[in-house]
């Protein structure tokens, strides 16, 4: 199981840029992006980072920021808000994917939020982040996300609350917050909780990586489909004649994985070790374990901020009660306060994205110091001013 500092692959590395389904109207400028797809009428380019496109009764939008991974910045936040709001009412279903073969989403881009501090852009991120994720769980028609490469944070956010999650062979899907002192957010506290026994705190607090076919073993995906079929897959959908003709055709394209869920092996011991009522509870029952398993998942969680543990699993604990609007209300106090220098965001995103040391030095820097005060700090309600408003 590899190291969560070298899991961690929020807005690093770099891709090629490849053609995008775009069709431009007759007539269009010859700058505009074109493709061959025959359904899409029109196009608009709402920013490089986010295309927009419409037909007639279809909307699609696409994550376009390939050197980054396809992370998400304020900005391309508040353009998919403003396209998911237009087509909820003039459409029959949405498609939302990323450009390229790497990566739907690898998250939010952390470091800006870190370098620009407690801001009310950094704070504005966060609020119409999660706006846009609880639209997107209340989405009024069909929602297809296609999670083809890394989805990780804010992609996660951009896919798993919406109806249809369609995984591919080279998905890889994280919540690896924990690595670099944030938590599992984006409704994290509201999905995590409800996968089968307690793989989502599993997830949660280790950053564990689940790939292919295991995210939709996990029942993160509701479909899995071969990622030479994706372009087909997407053809059908845009050219399906009716709304209710979705599920089918999903099915249609689904296959099971070839390979069996890879945690299938170590479930009986996730559900054991992680039933505990703490995170020391789950420390002690790992190191009584003595398996491989345990002995590697005890190193990972030794390495990460011993405060973002104990947060991970009192929002999960809280989340698994809560709807998805609470959750982000909830994960957005925890948010502001993460913005706070008193928090390990920063020193977490500096070993591990800026100086990439890969030393993070936690305060505090054990579970035993973590005291319920500085605990209940963070999940303590903002002034009503400040709170998350959701319809």
């Amino acid at each position: 199981m590899p190291n969560p500092m070298q899991r961690f692959v929020y807005v690093l590395g770099h891709r090629t840029y490849s053609q995008l389904p775009l069709l431009c109207a007759a007539g269009a400028k010859a700058s505009q992006l074109t493709t061959t797809n025959p359904i899409m009428a029109n196009s608009t380019r709402l920013a490089s980072s986010v295309l927009a496109t419409e037909s007639s009764n279809k909307g699609m939008i696409i994550i376009n920021r390939p050197k980054a991974l396809n992370a998400i910045n304020l900005e391309m936040v508040r353009k998919i808000y403003k396209h998911l709001k237009k087509c909820e009412k003039s459409k029959s279903l949405m498609i939302i994917k990323g450009t390229g073969d790497k990566a739907f989403c690898a998250g939010g881009d952390v470091r800006a939020l870190v370098d620009a501090g407690p801001t009310d852009e950094s704070k504005s991120f966060f609020r119409e982040e999660y706006t846009t994720n609880a639209l997107i769980g209340n989405y009024k028609i069909p929602y297809i996300a296609i999670i083809d490469g890394i989805t990780m944070g804010g992609g996660v956010g951009l896919s798993v609350h919406g109806k249809y999650r369609v995984a591919t062979d080279r998905t890889l899907f994280a919540m690896p917050e924990t690595a670099i002192g944030l938590f599992p957010d984006v409704g994290g506290s509201y999905f995590l909780p409800r996968l089968q026994g307690k793989l989502g705190l599993y997830l949660g607090l280790t950053g564990y990586r689940l790939r292919g076919g295991d995210v939709y073993h996990a029942g993160i995906a509701t479909h899995y489909c071969e990622s030479s079929k994706i372009a087909e897959l997407e053809t059908a959908l845009l050219n399906c004649p009716d709304a209710d003709d979705v599920p089918e055709l999903l099915q249609k394209f689904h296959s099971k994985p070839e390979k069996p869920f890879s945690l299938q092996p170590v479930l009986d011991q996730i559900n054991k070790n992680f039933a505990a009522s703490s995170v020391e509870g789950i420390l002690e029952n790992l190191q009584n374990d003595g398996s491989d398993w345990a002995k590697k998942t005890l190193e990972i969680l030794c390495k990460v901020s011993p405060t973002s543990l104990k947060i991970t699993f009192r929002q999960l604990e809280l989340g698994s009660q809560l709807s998805l609007a609470q959750c982000l209300i909830m994960e957005y106090r925890l948010a502001v306060r993460h913005l706070d220098p008193r928090a390990d965001f920063k020193e977490g995103v500096r070993a591990l994205l800026i100086d990439k040391d890969q030393q993070p030095k936690w305060q505090p820097a054990t579970l035993a110091e973590v005291t319920e005060e500085h605990l209940q700090w963070f999940f303590k309600k903002l002034p009503d001013t400040e709170e998350l408003k959701l319809d």
